[in-house]
């Protein structure tokens, strides 16, 4: 049973009970009276006793389960189980794997003791407690990230039989407000045109590839002369984000720049278009501090507010900011806007620029290469 009892350096008495894990805890009730107190402390132990028996209930079934299928679960810490999880995603993109040692190094640091404990030990509402501490801090959009990373998590973990029931299977991710939402918000030529001289050399040759590619940054930092064939005027490369294979035949004032560019070196394969860029992507995996040299560009320009990078304020990437603001992104969105008031079908949009959409899919199963580089000779020449 709880009792109180009064700390000498406090004015209100202090409960002690056993807390869910069976040892003795201490806390505050925050009152002097002290029958108040005592139902305070006897509240603690109650709802300490109802966690505890959940815990053993679900020692209890998986014990079950063993008997009744003579199939053992495998034991192992919340800890062990994420570090050999994320050893299996070593295959994947650098930037990935940082996001997923991330997202659970989170879930891990708010779990605190309990990562220590059997994977079996955690129930839906950590992981909910969870989710709602991440959108105290971070973006609907953010959070619901992290919150599929823990979800891709246990589902390996039932796959494999190291739990019976996937605590994470229905806790919901969370519905973003239209006003939350990320809006898209194009370059006009005219901006284009003021930015190109804020640029240095290289930066300006990152600006107009991203434009007349419409691929993100990342991916055009990444470009070397093997995936340039100025002989039948094509770009070839593979997106860093979703492993798609992308063939985009040069718009004439891209080929021209490109043309313009030193020559390569006998190995092409190794001699990328942006050196510094890719120099710096490879060093940190990431394309933050890219996007943030991009900011800078602009806010020289008089296109975008001077700020402090997020990583510098504390915010993070996730953190919520000003969705209106301009970036390398936006480059992405001014070359389908552009496109499509050039009058381009849709269909053909959607493949030049990588787009996934099932539906357009099932609606155009084809997109020739003619459609293409029509598509690309419809940018404007700045």
């Amino acid at each position: 049973m709880a009792y109180i009892w009064k700390h000498p350096k406090s004015r209100f008495y202090y409960a002690r009970y056993l807390s869910k894990d069976g040892r003795r805890r201490n806390a505050s009730t925050k009152t002097t009276d002290r029958k108040a107190a005592q139902r305070i402390a006897d509240q603690f132990e109650t709802a300490a006793t109802v966690k505890r028996t959940a815990t053993q209930a679900r020692r209890v079934l998986s014990r079950l389960h063993a008997e009744m299928t003579g199939e053992v679960l495998p034991s192992s810490s919340v800890h062990a189980f994420v570090a050999n999880w994320l050893l299996e995603k070593k295959g994947t993109a650098k930037a990935t794997q940082v996001f997923y040692e991330n997202s659970t190094s989170q879930f891990l640091k708010h779990l605190g003791a309990l990562a220590d404990d059997e994977l079996t030990m955690v129930s839906k509402e950590h992981i909910v407690t969870f989710r709602n501490a991440l959108l105290a801090r971070l973006s609907a959009k953010a959070a619901n990230h992290h919150i599929k990373v823990v979800k891709m998590l246990f589902r390996a973990a039932k796959r494999d039989g190291f739990i019976v029931d996937n605590p994470a299977e229905f806790v919901e991710t969370i519905r973003e407000k239209a006003a939350d939402k990320k809006r898209r918000r194009p370059f006009t030529v005219a901006q284009i045109r003021v930015l190109l001289p804020f640029a240095d050399a290289e930066w300006r040759s990152m600006i107009l590839c991203g434009l007349y590619t419409g691929q993100r940054i990342g991916d055009i930092a990444r470009l070397t002369w093997a995936n340039v064939d100025l002989d039948k005027g094509q770009v070839r490369l593979v997106t860093q984000k979703t492993g798609a294979a992308m063939l985009i035949p040069m718009a004439p004032a891209l080929r021209e720049h490109i043309e313009s560019l030193p020559a390569p070196d006998a190995r092409p394969e190794l001699s990328p278009l942006h050196p510094r860029a890719c120099a710096l992507l490879e060093k940190t995996g990431k394309s933050g501090t890219l996007s943030n040299q991009f900011a800078d560009i602009l806010a020289l320009a008089g296109l975008r507010e001077k700020k402090a990078h997020r990583a510098t304020t504390g915010e993070g990437r996730g953190g919520r900011h000003d969705n209106e603001q301009l970036s390398f992104h936006s480059l992405r969105h001014t070359a389908v806007t552009l496109l499509k008031e050039a009058g381009i079908p849709q269909a053909v949009v959607q493949k030049l620029i990588g787009h996934e959409s099932a539906q357009i899919s099932d609606m155009y199963t084809s997109v020739g290469e003619e459609s293409l580089t029509k598509a690309a000779a419809a940018f404007p020449v700045l």
